[in-house]
């Protein structure tokens, strides 16, 4: 990618950069939007907009802005969206994994998420998936540290109750 107006010292740096964290932000857009679709566009829009603002960005937390962008971005088209019905999820209660595979312990844990709320998500998946501080997650949601306390409480405690294929698999979230 030509970052423009940005030496080539910058555009290496730029580069290495969003190799090095490309993947980590994917796996999260994808745990935030549960389609492999959908993530790989608020990731490469997350992206270019670091690379328009590389220069200021560059010196400070880039990754960060990038998740406040993929989050921002993901409401917003939820909000342009939610009208529309989602596709139906099955309900797993009684259904046991039969081999504990990659691709079985990714639907468990994306079916498990769908059952929480945007915002529950949101901190599930940047508290717990991309290990960040109850302060950064904060921050990049744009909500206080109690906002952000109490919303992961509620989305735990709704995973221990409603998600029990999910404890089965992973064993007992504390």
């Amino acid at each position: 990618m030509s970052v423009v107006g940005v030496d080539v010292g910058d555009e290496q740096a730029y580069t290495a950069w969003a190799a090095g964290c490309q993947q980590r932000l994917l796996r999260s857009a994808l745990l935030l939007t549960g389609d492999l679709a959908r993530a790989e566009d608020l990731v490469q829009e997350a992206l270019v907009k670091v690379a328009v603002r590389w220069t200021r960005l560059r010196d400070g937390n880039p990754t960060a802005y990038a998740r406040t962008v993929i989050h921002h971005d993901h409401v917003s088209w939820w909000r342009r969206h939610r009208r529309e019905s989602p596709a139906p999820t099955r309900d797993r209660h009684d259904e046991r994994p039969a081999h504990d595979t990659e691709t079985e312990r990714r639907m468990v844990v994306l079916t498990a998420l769908a059952r929480l709320t945007r915002a529950q998500r949101a901190v599930l998946v940047l508290r717990h998936f991309d290990d960040l501080s109850e302060r950064e997650t904060a921050e990049i949601l744009g909500v206080s540290v109690g906002t952000v306390k109490s919303q992961n409480a509620a989305a735990l405690a709704r995973l221990r109750t409603g998600a029990p294929e999910l404890l089965d698999l992973i064993g007992r979230i504390s």
